[in-house]
This record gives structure tokens, sequence and C-alpha cells, in this order.
């Protein structure tokens, strides 16, 4: 093994990303080296190469990004008590916690407070290698390739949200069509629900979504009125589930709207900026919102496989892939709006 690989990092602050050559990282004795196969490009990537303010605050300099990816462990550290084996084809979970937290000690992972970030505030993976807790990394089946693989990450939050309610027999409506929301749609079909409505305002991304989430209704809210789909789709009322997967205070202000009394609303996408509510709508609804942060670990990530083998297909959802050396293409393809996933392939240049 050669003891340097080809990165894309952040050097300096500023908007971009640099392709460098890094110092292989060390396995340490409770790690996995593993050797990258597939990167995909999530929209965190995209608020670090345009170093906004959230990146600002919470980004180190230099730093290897990227967080969803999968490939092959080519090292164990010495106290790894898993049964990993090298040459087994992996993904990881990318949120590293403190197994001490008071949140781990009862079981709860996924709410370490002091929660570290794989390629946010420590070496990522939009590299040749990454090191991962041995504790973090999932075991792909082999039915599963390696670029399905690198895209788990955000399936698993799609899925986490879906969690939240019972979806069986509902009414459902997922608001934002980014490739989370798209997958979100998906899930809520196979987990039963009677109607699944997605909303956006980007039509190549509510087309795509035919293609991953069969039987959606989508609506392009600056063409049609969800209150007119409604009586449409044979519902009364409203909508039982409503999963926030855009951030948009337009978007919020839909799902209380048309949320029937006592619906659930499961919120994952973020504001950009504080927005004002109308509390009283969402109280004199009896409304129950949950906030849904990252994957529930490890439950998410044994149902997000299971929905694979009962035959959920998120390929359609990759509209991109290419070598890494190519990745300014595939950043800017994301930022477009008009792709889904974008995956970079690290087995070798183009």
């Amino acid at each position: 093994m050669a003891d340097m690989m080809k990165a894309l990092a952040k050097t300096k602050p500023g908007v971009g990303l640099e392709l460098i050559d890094a110092p292989i990282p060390v396995a340490g004795d409770e790690d996995v080296l593993i050797k990258v196969k597939r990167t995909a490009v999530c929209g965190t990537d995209i608020h670090i190469w345009n170093w906004d303010e959230w990146s600002q605050k919470n980004v180190p300099v230099p730093m290897i990004t990227g967080h969803e990816f999968s490939g092959e462990i080519v090292a164990i550290g010495k106290d790894v008590d898993r049964r990993l084996k090298v040459g087994q084809r992996v993904s990881a979970e990318g949120h590293v916690i403190d197994l001490n937290s008071e949140a781990a000690r009862a079981g709860h992972f996924h709410l370490d407070p002091d929660t570290r970030g794989i390629g946010v505030n420590r070496q990522g993976a939009f590299a040749e290698y990454v090191v991962a807790p041995a504790f973090n990394v999932i075991e792909l089946p082999d039915d599963v390739p390696y670029e399905i693989g690198s895209i788990l990450d955000p399936f698993g939050n799609a899925v986490h949200t879906a969690q939240q309610f019972d979806l069986l027999g509902e009414d459902v409506l997922v608001t934002g069509a980014g490739p989370i929301g798209i997958m979100a749609a998906a899930v809520a079909r196979q987990a039963g629900a009677r109607t699944v409505v997605l909303t956006d305002i980007n039509d190549f991304r509510l087309e795509l979504a035919h293609k991953v989430a069969p039987g959606v209704r989508t609506v392009n809210t600056l063409r049609e009125d969800l209150h007119d789909v409604i009586p449409e789709l044979g519902m009364k009322v409203g909508f039982d589930v409503a999963l926030e997967m855009s951030g948009s205070p337009i978007a919020f202000k839909q799902c209380v709207d048309t949320l029937i009394m006592g619906g659930g609303l499961a919120m994952l996408g973020i504001p950009s900026r504080p927005m004002e509510t109308d509390w009283g709508s969402i109280i004199l609804k009896a409304l129950t919102i949950k906030g849904v942060y990252g994957r529930e670990m490890f439950t998410t990530w044994r149902k997000m496989l299971g929905l694979l083998k009962a035959g959920l297909d998120l390929q359609p959802l990759i509209t991109h892939q290419m070598s890494y050396e190519r990745y300014q293409e595939g950043f800017e393809a994301m930022k477009s709006g008009q792709s889904g996933k974008v995956v970079l392939n690290w087995d070798k240049a183009a």
C-alpha cells in the first residue's frame, strides 16, 4: 500500500474543494481502515463547498470532507471485537459518538449531544481511504452494490423520518422532493400508506420521484393547490401524517394547514433561518410534531436494508456517476437542482 492517497479537502476558508495528496490514515486500536469505492454528494457537502455561515462555524480547516460512502475493509485495529474481516464490503454510520455519554449508556446512541461527523468535524470519506470506528461499520449484503451502499446514509434519514408515525393505511404528505424526500415517499409507499403526495417546485425532481416511488401523486405547488388534491384522492378532511423534508417555511405551513385534527408532523428539513409559526393553529389542531436527527443507531440501518431486500429500488435516484477526478462536475450537477444523487467512483481515475 502506498503512503499517500488522493482526497477532496477544504484546505482554506472559501468556496470550493481541492483535490490533494494526503497521507493514508492509520486505523486506531478500535477502528477499521476502509478502501473507499464510492461516495455520494450530500446537501451538507454543498454547504461546505459554498462555505456558508453554518460551515464556517462547524467545519475545521483543513478537512477532508464527505460522509456518504461504501468500500472494503483493508485493516482492522487490534482491539476490535466485532466479526469483521479484511475484504468485507461495508458502509458506516457517519455519526461518531462517545459511548460513555449519558445518551449512549441509555441505549440512545443517536442522541449523543457530542456527536462528531465523519467529513464534517473529523476526517472524511472523499478520499481513497477513510478510518471509521468499528462500532460504526455496517456490513453490506452481497446484493447491495457499492453505489447503493454509498447512499444509505441519506436513505436512513428518510427511513428514520418515516419511522416517527404509523403509516399503514394512512394518507401521507411529503414536502420537499430532494433525494431524501423522494426516498421518504418511496418508504411511505412501501410501508403501506393509502396515498402519498409529494410536493416541490422543481419539475425535474418531481418527475424523478415517479421512477423511485411509483404511484406517488406529485404536486408542483406553484401550479396546484394542495386543498384541491385532497378531494381528488378521496380524502374527506386532510392528511394523517406529514413528513417535512425541505426546511421551507411555506412547506411547513402547508403541512399544518392540510393535516387532520390530531395529525402527526415529522420534521427533518432544517430552515435556513428562524421562522415565524402560527402556534395557535398547531395547538387547536392538537398536532404532534417530532424533530428528526440522523438515523436511529442501529435500528434504522436494519430497517433500510430490509426495505431494499423487500424490493425498494433506489437505483433510479442515482442520476450521475463519475470518477472522483470530475468532482467539480458532480458538485455542479447537485447544485443545479437537475439531479438526483451524484456518486463519485474512487476505484480508479477516469
